[in-house]
């Protein structure tokens, strides 16, 4: 836990980047979730401090001092340079008002840190006038004032000025190198982020439909047996002559009902086809469904085959039979005739007989 004495003023919840130390221009990630990111203020030591915890390890602890400048690159990304912890660190937020607060809440610390220090220059200046004494009593030398020659506050060597100009340049162009890669980052992150949700969703999706043909192959592989038993069936009553016209409707009408299922069966298995067509998961569940869609189809050709045997049969047993009728009636007509001709017989005999 934090010391009682540092309190947080402000968080907010970001993705933390680190500048690669390497080259220059790659940002690290430093955790793979969004962290929660805080502005602390320490009263005794009078400063401030950006914090952010992952775990048990401290991924940002930077002290913010007056010469430091939060950069917005992008609508929701922002970047600093801290040249005491030698990086850059890069925030990447929800949203454009997340950013915009970090922001105003960084400019609003800054501020409070120049008060701070000059308020904390001016106090050592009080307390030790034997500062101020030295300060106003010194000859010339290679020694110049930042502030020119006229101002007796803060004084820097030459070598001085020219090493943080150096640290300057070097801040910049780390802050730059860091930006250039950070827009195309951004936008990468986002891209593979919304390619990863279809994606899952598309498992999902692809999944609940092969649970779906398996139960609808299920289905299928009933109805084709119930149909074969019918077929069978059929056939075992095509081979006997039977004589009722009863049997013949109801024979035509299951005949009727098969076809109307058989193609029934051919539309959901096109249907069927079309949906495995939109599915790109799954593919040796697809092929597995695929291949014995193709033996129903095969079955169902069968079935077909056999249904028209069984209508040819019936129709060559029907016209057997009309034949048969047929000469039956012929065979009668004629024993009509002989039985005539055989009463007229007898009726000349007998008047043989009594003549």
């Amino acid at each position: 836990s934090r010391p009682c004495r540092e309190q947080p003023i402000f968080s907010t919840r970001a993705h933390v980047f680190q500048i690669d130390p390497a080259t220059k221009r790659n940002w690290i990630p430093a955790s793979k979730h969004a962290l929660t990111v805080s502005y602390f203020y320490d009263a005794s030591r009078n400063v401030y401090r950006i914090i952010s915890v992952g775990g048990t390890k401290a991924i940002i602890n930077s002290t913010i001092t007056p010469n430091m400048t939060f950069t917005k690159t992008s609508q929701k990304f922002g970047q600093w340079a801290d040249s005491r912890a030698n990086t850059v660190y890069g925030l990447g937020f929800a949203s454009e008002q997340h950013l915009s607060q970090f922001a105003e809440k960084f400019q609003e610390v800054k501020e409070a840190a120049r008060l701070a220090r000059e308020k904390s220059q001016d106090k050592t200046e009080l307390t030790n006038p034997a500062l101020n004494i030295t300060s106003h009593q010194v000859l010339p030398s290679p020694i110049i004032s930042s502030n020119g020659p006229g101002e007796d506050k803060l004084f820097r060597s030459q070598s001085a000025d020219v090493e943080m100009t150096t640290e300057k340049e070097r801040l910049k162009k780390m802050l730059s190198e860091g930006s250039v890669s950070e827009v195309q980052w951004e936008a990468e992150f986002f891209s593979l982020q919304d390619n990863n949700n279809k994606l899952v969703a598309a498992l999902h999706e692809a999944n609940a439909s092969v649970e779906q043909w398996k139960r609808q192959l299920a289905a299928y592989q009933e109805e084709t047996e119930s149909l074969r038993q019918r077929v069978a069936e059929l056939e075992a009553q095509g081979t006997h002559d039977s004589s009722s016209e009863n049997n013949k409707e109801e024979l035509s009408q299951t005949l009727e009902e098969l076809e109307l299922l058989i193609k029934a069966k051919d539309e959901e298995i096109q249907a069927l086809k079309s949906q495995r067509c939109g599915r790109w998961e799954a593919e040796g569940e697809r092929e597995e469904t695929l291949q014995k869609l193709q033996e129903l189809e095969a079955r169902n050709a069968e079935l077909e085959q056999r249904l028209r045997l069984a209508e040819q049969s019936l129709a060559e047993s029907l016209a057997e039979r009309e034949k048969m009728h047929s000469e039956v009636t012929k065979v009668a007509e004629i024993m009509d005739v002989k039985v005539f001709e055989l009463s007229e017989l007898r009726q000349g005999l007998a008047k043989l007989v009594e003549s």
